[in-house]
């Protein structure tokens, strides 16, 4: 019974009172799958590492776990996937049905696998299909509205970007550091589109060492660590406009709270001085006054407009004035 424990410091030594994941899985009865659902849901709360390593779970953690009435089996309910057949038969409707709700983004995947085919088999929580049933139930019966039908005959397939929104969602509670949250926007761009969001090639390079794992680490063949990459990209246009927008006013948040590392252990930063030229107020704000603001593309353009202008005062050296735009 949890009794794994090393000494600990504020140096990095492992915190006392804690175990591995895959302790902490074993005395909780759960498989590592189901151990990475409960992590994903909250219902299990890991302590991160000050060294960068693995992280951890606390021992009073387990224990509460364990203290729960029902345990295992009320734990284990809660983090119980089904895939299409058995989602299917639990709504009692057709498996060609219950592809079509999840295609029109009535039902949201928890997780996926890759099949002997290596195609995606996305498992969604069998507590969520419930509730689904009985908040929804006029869309498991008769005639589909016309929205759905509207939506599938689009070809319109929400599967992955339910998914990916709420994986990113999540890994956005985790953390307060700014840096990391980037890191986890940062992950749903392809490299191109990274790249011209984020053009200091040492901040793509912490973004990437930062970038947040699974609690069990890298795990699977390469296949499926590359389809986790690939699903975890925004691919429609309206998304990855809001992905690129979140990402530079997280990044503008990064930047002020500390500069990202450069080679040899040098930081630079940028202290505002007194005299130094006024930012580029927020694109936000004058959104009423000017509707054109207001829109997706203009507001990137107006972020891109700031963040311009904030790179030349930093650049600039002290008591020559504004650099000019452009640069």
């Amino acid at each position: 019974m949890c009794t794994e424990a090393v000494g600990t410091n504020a140096a990095g030594r492992v915190a006392a009172g804690t175990v591995a994941v895959g302790t902490a899985a074993q005395e909780l009865q759960l498989k590592r799958g189901e151990f990475a659902i409960a992590v994903h849901l909250g219902l299990i709360r890991l302590r991160a590492r000050q060294d960068g390593g693995r992280p951890r779970v606390a021992c009073e953690e387990v224990e509460r776990l364990r203290s729960q009435d029902g345990f295992p089996e009320a734990l284990r309910d809660r983090v119980r996937t089904v895939g299409t057949a058995q989602g299917a038969q639990q709504l009692g409707i057709s498996p060609d049905s219950f592809t079509k709700l999840a295609r029109a983004g009535c039902l949201t995947p928890i997780t996926f696998y890759l099949n002997r085919y290596r195609a995606i088999v996305w498992l969604y929580l069998a507590d969520e299909l419930a509730g689904f049933a009985a908040r929804e139930s006029r869309l498991l019966a008769g005639r589909s509205p016309a929205w759905l039908r509207d939506r599938l005959e689009g070809g319109t397939d929400f599967r992955a970007r339910n998914w990916r929104s709420r994986r990113v969602e999540r890994l956005l509670t985790l953390t307060e550091d700014p840096w990391a949250r980037a890191a986890v926007l940062a992950d749903t761009l392809d490299p191109v589109q990274l790249a011209e969001v984020v053009d200091d090639p040492y901040e793509r390079a912490y973004l990437a060492r930062i970038r947040p794992e699974p609690a069990f680490g890298p795990a699977g063949p390469p296949l499926a660590r590359e389809t986790m990459a690939h699903l975890m990209r925004a691919d429609e246009p309206d998304e990855m406009l809001w992905r690129r927008v979140s990402l530079i006013a997280e990044l503008d948040h990064a930047r002020e709270a500390r500069s990202a590392p450069r080679p040899g252990g040098e930081w630079r930063s940028f202290p505002r001085q007194a005299n130094e030229c006024a930012p580029e107020p927020d694109p936000r704000a004058d959104a009423e006054s000017d509707p054109a603001a207001a829109s997706a593309p203009g507001l990137l353009a107006r972020i891109g407009l700031r963040r311009r202008a904030s790179r030349a005062a930093a650049h600039r050296q002290s008591g020559q004035g504004c650099a000019p735009f452009g640069t």
